[in-house]
């Protein structure tokens, strides 16, 4: 019964990050398994990863149904962070070890009261106007910044995708999300097939019961994303990656 609460609680945040802001499932899943069930830091990333590939798809294909997902400039910006994210791995592979254990959690925390206090409310009017050929450039660019931080710091890829595409490639929240999203689906699944690779089939029954809560709640949290208006999503989104950036960084200093 424990090891079902802790898997419910952390897909259950885990979802909410996802179908709100397309934050990683790792950011979330794997630190309550490593701190509450004692799980090996590389299983628990291993189904973290996982658990994203499904939430993330049924995330993606709910914002591309209501017109909310920018396919070609998402197809570019994952292949750079694809490619990039190995040259990042590569980079930090040959320096010594920094103290960016944290980046991801406290990114999204920061993130989570930047939406709060200054909101997202580019329309799609003014996102659509922008040349296609300088979108691509900037998507391929984009991509190729967060592949390398991501690889580096090992950490943090979709709140540096909703940061940059937001902050940068001026996209309107919800095609944000939708774009992230799509992205991270792919990762996701790249991640946590090497995992299995390498590292052999996690624990079925943690498996089965994180995949499951976090699609659940990614699904209702998506659904929900898609009809609001863009004050109320963007007050929406700060609350969950708020609370949940404290929660994290709780379960990590606190336990």
């Amino acid at each position: 019964m424990f090891t079902f609460v802790i898997c419910f609680l952390a897909g259950t945040g885990a979802g909410l990050g996802t179908g709100f802001a397309g934050m990683s499932a790792a950011a979330v899943i794997s630190p309550m398994l490593i701190t509450f069930l004692h799980m090996e830091p590389y299983e628990a990333v291993g189904i973290a990863l996982a658990s994203d590939v499904l939430a993330s798809a049924v995330s993606a294909y709910t914002y591309g149904k209501n017109k909310n997902l920018d396919v070609k400039n998402g197809l570019v910006m994952m292949a750079s962070v694809l490619c990039f994210t190995l040259v990042g791995s590569w980079v930090s592979s040959l320096v010594p070890a920094s103290a960016m254990g944290g980046f991801s959690t406290w990114m999204t925390l920061l993130l989570g009261v930047k939406f709060i206090v200054k909101p997202v409310m580019t329309t799609k009017e003014s996102m659509t106007a922008v040349d296609p050929k300088k979108r691509v450039v900037q998507s391929l660019l984009c991509g190729m910044l967060v592949g390398f931080i991501c690889g580096f710091v090992g950490a943090g890829g979709g709140m540096m995708m909703l940061l940059i595409l937001t902050s940068v490639l001026g996209y309107e929240l919800k095609t944000a999300v939708g774009t992230s999203v799509f992205i991270m689906a792919f990762t996701a699944f790249t991640g946590a097939a090497s995992h299995f690779v390498i590292g052999g089939m996690p624990n079925l029954w943690v498996l089965a019961l994180c995949v499951l809560s976090t699609l659940l709640w990614a699904r209702i949290a998506a659904r929900f994303a898609n009809k609001a208006s863009p004050i109320v999503l963007n007050r929406a989104t700060g609350v969950v990656l708020a609370v949940l950036g404290g929660a994290i960084l709780a379960v990590n200093y606190l336990t």
